[in-house]
């Protein structure tokens, strides 16, 4: 059965690649649209490895996976608001969103800290 985590994380990967669906293609935006595509459909393939984590600590660490892919992937939101402020409205949905799931996980890491060391 799946969580509703992994689910928005699902989502999150299709409605950002929709976005870029709709990105001009040039040779400076699909640079940035490849790795922004990459990056936070990884949000949701590294959680779902989380879910079958072998320890505490292999859990942890895949988390943390995760928390680096959640903050390219804003990154590259936030570099391409700068190069094209029409997308704005789209991009703080998906930042919103990315933000969210971000906090989510940082939750979920500092969690499973502490009951590492209890």
């Amino acid at each position: 059965m799946e969580n509703s985590i992994t689910k928005r994380t699902r989502q999150y990967a299709i409605d950002v690649w929709k976005f870029c669906e709709n990105i001009p293609k040039t040779r400076e935006y699909n640079a940035y649209i490849n790795q922004l595509i990459r990056c936070s459909s990884s949000i949701g393939a590294n959680y779902r490895a989380s879910q079958r984590a072998k320890s505490t600590a292999d859990f942890i660490n895949k988390l943390k996976i995760v928390e680096e892919e959640a903050d390219e992937t804003l990154y590259f939101l936030e570099l391409l608001s700068e190069f094209n402020p029409s997308l704005l409205n789209e991009i703080r949905v998906l930042h919103k969103e990315g933000d969210e799931i971000l906090s989510i996980i940082v939750a979920s890491i500092k969690t499973a800290r502490k009951k590492q060391t209890k």
